[in-house]
């Protein structure tokens, strides 16, 4: 079931890079992504206010929010701030880039969950499991040769560094998500709502100091239905993601795996959608995702 419950997660992580990338093009960073986790917050919300009036209905419904200590708050700040950095790169990356150059980039992510997954948490893997962990990591490397014939040179745009960290962030986010589900306790909407109100203050305090004290970038920013959206999105795959976790039997390393089919809604629809180059070539290094992703579901 965790694994269905994975690619439900992939379904909706799609539609949301979709989204994001409409969101975020021409437009001003900071305050979509505030608007995105805003709206994120907002779509939770109604949840924590009915914990607080009718915790008996929202246990009935599996959408109680539950009162946590101190120290769980402690550990979410943390996530916050890892996530949010991760945000803040890859949207600035998403921005000034093809998606069918940044999602492939990001696809690489399982393999620091992969060698994070065997470091804390012992999972085991087989030799088709690193077999389709290097094919991913081989088939991004493809498209660094796609993205130069775009003008992307590997080496020297910030872009791309911008997105291989957020990838790394992203990783390490979601090895820690593992410790917050399954060794903490947390409910997948615990963890969400509280998760969010700490990333806009995070966002808050950031933009206070970089965006609203200046009018240009203000004039600058536009207002577009997808960034509500954008939110909504993300949280719906959060908590398919989330409930996942909570299996016993569930492994990061796959879970992390099998989040990556998302790309196949990012190349194959995003390419016609912004009508990017090279979409053709870039098949090859897809399959070679695709392939490696397969290996890693059903070895």
């Amino acid at each position: 079931m965790w694994m269905y419950l994975g690619l439900l997660s992939a379904l909706f992580l799609g539609l949301h890079n979709l989204c994001k990338k409409h969101a975020v093009q021409g437009n001003e960073v900071f305050p979509v992504l505030l608007g995105t986790t805003t709206a994120g917050f907002m779509l939770l919300l109604p949840f924590y206010i009915g914990s607080l009036t009718s915790p008996e209905f929202m246990q009935k419904i599996g959408f109680y929010v539950a009162q946590i200590s101190w120290k769980v708050h402690g550990f979410i700040v943390i996530k916050s701030m890892i996530m949010a950095s991760s945000w803040l790169l890859a949207y600035q990356a998403l921005k000034h880039l093809p998606i069918t150059i940044v999602t492939p980039i990001r696809s690489a992510g399982p393999f620091f969950t992969f060698i994070g997954a065997i470091f804390l948490y012992q999972e085991s893997p087989n030799f088709l499991q690193w077999v389709g962990f290097f094919l991913i990591i081989f088939s991004v490397l493809l498209y660094s040769r796609v993205g130069k014939k775009e003008g992307i040179d590997f080496k020297n745009n910030k872009w791309i560094f911008a997105i291989i960290g957020a990838t790394f962030l992203g990783a390490s986010s979601g090895l820690y998500d593992k410790f917050l589900i399954q060794y903490q306790d947390l409910a997948p909407q615990t963890l969400q709502f509280w998760f969010c109100w700490y990333t806009v203050l995070i966002l808050l305090v950031i933009l206070s100091i970089t965006w609203f004290p200046n009018k240009e970038k203000r004039k600058a920013f536009k207002w577009r239905w997808t960034i509500p959206v954008v939110g909504i999105l993300l949280q719906t795959a959060d908590y398919f993601y989330f409930k996942a976790l909570q299996d016993s039997e569930a492994l990061i390393m796959l879970l992390s795996a099998i989040k990556r089919s998302q790309i196949l809604i990012a190349v194959l629809i995003g390419g016609v959608v912004f009508k990017e180059k090279n979409k053709r070539k870039k098949l090859v290094p897809l399959i070679g995702i695709m392939l490696g992703v397969a290996l890693i579901l059903y070895s």
